[in-house]
């Protein structure tokens, strides 16, 4: 799964990759201003609160609802990018003499967001929080999301506690959900605890571990690439570079898993809910991928899954990352899906490797407020409130619409970026790595610059090549390139044609 982006922070859609070498394609840089509120408006992302909205968010935070259980001695962390504020989730980590208790408490939003109130209807317009390299545009008001409603540390806040058992193999032996109130004791982040982990999280990578092999018993695909990034430079102005998910991003993503996993059996046995699906990958499209791992040096055993061999490549290495770029084709079809009596015909998710639900992040996405609250209600014995049930059924297209706006303001982001910072470049040759390719149209990493785009010519997945810039206009936020034919040309030069 992808990792959580940062507040100033777009990652755009679909696989990006590094290339051979360091491992680290060069960082590009942009000075100029860019109008990043433009590429939202044209989105059609909301920009400020409407007044009442507003009000109702300072009225409930001055006075939250706090459950009656008290679990404010579990000393929970929270793991995030550094200087995040919406933090949705806190962790616990202990052995059990089985194997180990993961407590996992999720902020309750439902405990300030009232069913058809103004915070509801603004919530619904809006989706989810989508980031911009400029600040972000929050789902909730942020005296919500970065205040009353956040899992802050040393704060006493209401959240929806999971406890879930697990032997010594990782597989779940009991679930446990209820509403309780939290105290997170520190706000620790990916970075920190890469470089040293700390006790609070000293179970992490050995629970991650078998969570992330029991994944691939299961048939999970997991592609593992890294992220095209920007975010604000050190002076003042932008960055754009490749980031990949680091172990302990990768560990804190299991936990999250896990809980959408038990969610989603909740919500299957108790005959509601709303799915997160994605069809198993299709038999032709494991059969073509199959067939291009030996040109790409890919090894695949006979009887191995593809999500066994994804699982052992290198995305950093230019003809893996061409393989994981086609692997995309295997997670195709990505819905979100209610029931209310039978269950869904197709309930599993094909890169989990079993059924899931969206739970784990209700300050920066609709569907997961709503999905706590129906697994509350069946975990204390009870069928969902009749409001509830009644907005089921809106959420699929609530969140399809939401989603493409989000993914059409990363796309622009990098898009206008990058055609920015190669502007002046128009003719100049680079080398480059072939992803994929088209009949007369390909897709290229550069292997200096963090720069994915379309570039003319018949060429072959894996391939390194030399390539002219032909096209880079920020108006139109286009780059584009054609293979050089003279590969004797060195980089940085202008083509004859340029």
């Amino acid at each position: 799964m992808p990792a959580r982006l940062q507040p100033a922070r777009a990652a755009a859609a679909g696989t990006r990759a590094l290339c051979e070498g360091d491992g680290v394609a060069r960082v590009l840089k942009v000075s100029v201003p860019l109008d990043f509120a433009a590429v939202r408006a044209e989105a059609g992302v909301p920009d400020e609160f409407p007044a009442e909205v507003l009000a109702e968010a300072d009225r409930v935070a001055a006075d939250p609802a706090l459950p009656d259980h008290d679990a404010t001695d579990l000393p929970l962390v929270t793991i995030d990018p550094p200087g995040a504020r919406d933090l949705d989730q806190a962790v616990h980590l202990a052995r059990s003499a089985g194997g180990y208790r993961v407590s996992y408490a999720i902020a309750d939003v439902g405990a300030f967001v009232t069913l058809g109130s103004a915070l509801d209807a603004e919530a619904r317009r809006r989706g989810q929080t989508v980031y911009s390299p400029d600040g972000r545009t929050p789902l909730h008001p942020p005296q919500l999301s970065e205040g009353a409603a956040s899992l802050l540390p040393g704060e006493v806040r209401p959240a929806g506690l999971w406890t879930i058992d697990l032997d010594a193999e990782g597989e779940v032996t009991a679930v446990d959900l209820r509403r309780a109130r939290v105290r997170s004791r520190a706000q620790l982040d990916y970075e920190s605890v890469g470089g040293r982990v700390p006790p609070e999280l000293e179970l992490l990578p050995e629970i991650g571990r078998l969570l992330q092999a029991r994944a691939r018993d299961r048939g999970a695909i997991e592609l593992g690439t890294p992220s095209q990034e920007v975010e604000p430079g050190p002076d003042g102005g932008w960055t754009i570079a490749f980031r990949g998910q680091s172990d302990v991003e990768g560990w804190n993503a299991q936990i999250s898993l896990l809980t959408g996993r038990c969610a989603a059996r909740l919500m299957l046995d108790g005959g509601v809910g709303v799915l997160r699906t994605l069809p198993p990958a299709d038999p032709g499209a494991v059969d073509a991928l199959r067939r291009m791992a030996p040109g790409l040096g890919v090894d695949w055993p006979v009887g191995a899954g593809p999500g066994d061999v994804i699982a052992g490549l290198d995305p950093a290495r230019a003809r893996h990352a061409s393989f994981l770029d086609a692997a995309t084709s295997l997670l195709r079809g990505a819905a979100y899906t209610s029931f209310d009596g039978a269950p869904p015909a197709q309930p599993g998710h094909g890169g989990v490797g079993a059924p899931y639900a969206h739970v784990t992040a209700p300050l920066r996405r609709l569907v997961d407020r709503f999905g706590t609250d129906v697994c509350l209600a069946l975990a204390a014995g009870e069928q969902p409130a009749a409001g509830l049930l009644a907005a089921l059924p809106e959420l699929p297209g609530l969140m399809a619409g939401s989603d493409r706006r989000t993914h059409e303001v990363e796309r622009a982001v990098i898009d206008l970026v990058e055609a920015t910072v190669l502007a002046d470049r128009v003719g100049q040759v680079f080398d480059a790595v072939v992803l994929d390719a088209a009949e007369k149209r390909s897709t290229v990493v550069l292997t200096e610059l963090a720069v994915q785009a379309r570039c003319d010519g018949r060429l072959t997945p894996g391939e390194r090549v030399r390539v002219v810039l032909t096209t880079a206009d920020p108006a139109t936020r286009t780059v584009r390139f054609a293979q050089v034919e003279d590969a004797s040309l060195p980089s940085g030069v202008v083509s004859s044609g340029g």
